[in-house]
């Protein structure tokens, strides 16, 4: 069977979560759908920098698992913009996985035109969800969602260098669900 460009969106996207797993798949379910984001990006120095972005959740993987697209600028902006200080040009993707044997997410962050590449683990914690891993140069990295609502989150970014013993904000997003 030749799947084509429009055949290959249809066998990734699903309609729904896979009823075996449906349960255990609302941890990152819950956010299906478009949002609007508000990005404030942290510099070490303290200065902050703000820009505007959008994010869209979907089900992929029979319903098995969770991608979601972010970026900053927003899509229509996006042609001839400047990066973002700081944060830079985002236009990636995560996959979020549910993996039964460890009861927790497998996560793979994606974001080509900057070359970076994550690896992470996600737990519910409390109200809160949050995910743990490295990045490429083997600091810690934090990712986590909080405040959580049917319409809206507050997602932190933050890093640890090897051997240090605090946590640093780099980026966060104020995220609303986007009016049909």
């Amino acid at each position: 069977m030749e799947i084509g460009h429009n055949g290959f969106a249809a066998v990734l996207h699903a309609s729904g979560p896979d009823p075996e797993l449906a349960a255990k798949l609302q941890l990152y379910g819950r956010f299906v759908g478009d949002w609007d984001a508000e990005i404030i990006a942290h510099a070490p120095d303290g200065a902050s920098h703000r820009a505007t972005g959008e994010i869209h959740f979907g089900w992929v993987l029979e319903g098995r698992a969770v991608q979601d697209v972010w970026m900053i600028p927003r899509l229509a902006e996006r042609k001839g913009a400047t990066p973002f200080p700081i944060a830079g040009n985002w236009y990636g993707t995560t996959l979020r996985v549910y993996d039964p044997t460890i009861d927790a997410w497998r996560i793979w962050w994606i974001d080509p035109g900057r070359s970076v590449f994550r690896h992470q683990i996600g737990r519910a914690r409390g109200n809160d969800i949050v995910q743990e891993g490295t990045t490429e140069s083997g600091d810690s990295s934090r990712w986590s969602f909080t405040e959580i609502t049917p319409h809206s989150f507050h997602w932190l970014g933050e890093a640890m260098a090897s051997g240090a013993s605090n946590w640093r904000l780099v980026v966060e997003v104020l995220a609303r669900r986007s009016m049909p």
